[in-house]
């Protein structure tokens, strides 16, 4: 039986000890934020003896380590820039660890796109542990169906990956408030970076939204702009898959609202002089946007049942050779894992909650780490044996439904 700590309460973080308190091999959640009284309201709504609470500045090592005391692994669910800071803890306690995304442009996004050892992989591996990074959903799941699929090739040409979201029904209001259902401040930051693409053995760095194409994805979505956006997908793959990667990159269904935010520069951050009074433009975005709902707290049986409201739908286009023969696998799946209200009304009643699309991969990643079914060091998703992987997802609950289709050009002459 083991001892798992959680930090971060939010909309990620509280799934998690959601799940983890329905899991048999765990016998202790330790869930750790900043906002105790949130951590207590998450704690009161899952009901399970197995959760502690504690106060935890991500920001403070030695926080962090009180907390992870006797833990065998750290979930890390809080925001990117707290994550070498836990990961520290984690390597100080002696327990595995496991993120759900990267800091874009910190020190370990350079140390990628520049092929340079990663930070603390060797502290790991003379630890004997593992510290799984951006394993959430997306980045995550898509890393692991990549290493899945270019696992049967024999090298592999270039992985595109990328993101729909449709809604399935006419918003009630012309002109809606904006959100993009994540931190608003990470969300805003992304939107507005210039984008690493890999080509020809080397990161380019490209405009945000450009590389515009109309891509057909399955229905109910069909044919949806897309754009180049920063994300670990486009990154990690050439450096942990290997097999002759010539390009990766990641795109974005197109968002007008926020290239119009990231066109007018009130993405940016740093201060402009308004009336002789210093502002930042994403600090003034940051105050009148609404952060997004919580939306574990909202969770019950009626609004499980409720129809979705859009669909969030991968694809990915993996390219390479097989036995000689060009090939083109497509694989799509919904990022949610569910795709109508049966199936979120079933992830409820089995988890406690239906946005488990980031929590699971992470709980999966960290089980892997703990059951000696992972690389020990500093490594990505698709280090993870991808078929282990997806079969403990099923196993679990909530497996990752895909389709799949295998194409080659054939001529006869």
């Amino acid at each position: 039986m083991t001892r798992v700590l959680v930090i971060g309460a939010g909309a990620q973080g509280a799934p998690c000890a959601s799940i983890l308190a329905r899991d048999r091999d765990v016998a202790e959640i330790v869930l750790g934020d900043i906002d105790i009284g949130l951590a207590n309201k998450v704690k009161e709504k899952i009901g399970s003896d197995k959760v502690t609470t504690v106060k935890l500045d991500a920001g403070k090592i030695e926080d962090i380590e009180r907390a992870a005391k006797g833990a065998s692994a750290i979930i890390n669910l809080t925001l990117p820039r707290f994550n070498l800071n836990i990961k520290k803890a984690a390597l100080r306690s002696g327990a595995h660890y496991v993120d759900a995304a990267l800091s874009m442009y910190g020190p370990m996004w350079k140390q990628l796109i520049q092929n340079r050892p990663l930070e603390l992989d060797s502290e790991f591996k003379e630890a004997g542990l593992t510290a799984v990074f951006a394993c959430g959903g997306s980045p995550g799941v898509t890393n692991v169906l990549a290493r899945y699929t270019c696992d049967r090739l024999d090298r592999v040409d270039g992985i595109h990956t990328m993101i729909a979201s449709k809604p399935l029904k006419e918003p009630e209001n012309i002109i809606s408030e904006w959100s993009p259902g994540w931190c608003l401040d990470e969300a805003l930051e992304d939107y507005e970076d210039e984008v690493d693409v890999f080509e020809n053995g080397e990161y380019k760095r490209y405009p945000p939204f450009s590389g515009c194409e109309v891509y057909n994805f399955p229905q109910p979505v069909g044919p949806l702009l897309v754009t180049l956006h920063t994300h670990e997908e486009g990154v990690t793959p050439p450096r942990f898959i290997g097999k002759g990667i010539k390009y990766s990159d990641f795109k974005y269904s197109f968002d007008p609202i926020a290239g119009a935010l990231t066109k007018l520069g009130l993405t940016g951050g740093e201060p402009i002089d308004v009336k002789g009074v210093k502002v930042t433009p994403r600090d003034v975005l940051m105050k009148l946007i609404r952060p997004p709902v919580n939306s574990f707290l909202e969770d019950d049986e009626s609004t499980a049942k409720l129809p979705l409201k859009s669909l969030e739908l991968m694809a990915m286009e993996i390219k390479g050779t097989k036995s000689g023969e060009d090939v083109t696998y497509t694989l799509s799946w919904p990022y949610f894992l569910f795709t109508n209200a049966e199936e979120k009304l079933g992830f409820y009643r089995k988890f406690g909650a239906t946005d488990i699309a980031v929590a699971l991969p992470a709980i999966v990643a960290a089980k892997m780490c703990m059951e000696g079914d992972a690389a020990r060091g500093v490594i990505a998703p698709e280090c993870l044996d991808a078929v282990k992987f997806l079969k403990r997802m099923a196993d679990i609950g909530a497996p990752v439904k895909f389709h799949e289709v295998c194409s080659k050009e054939v001529s006869i002459s």
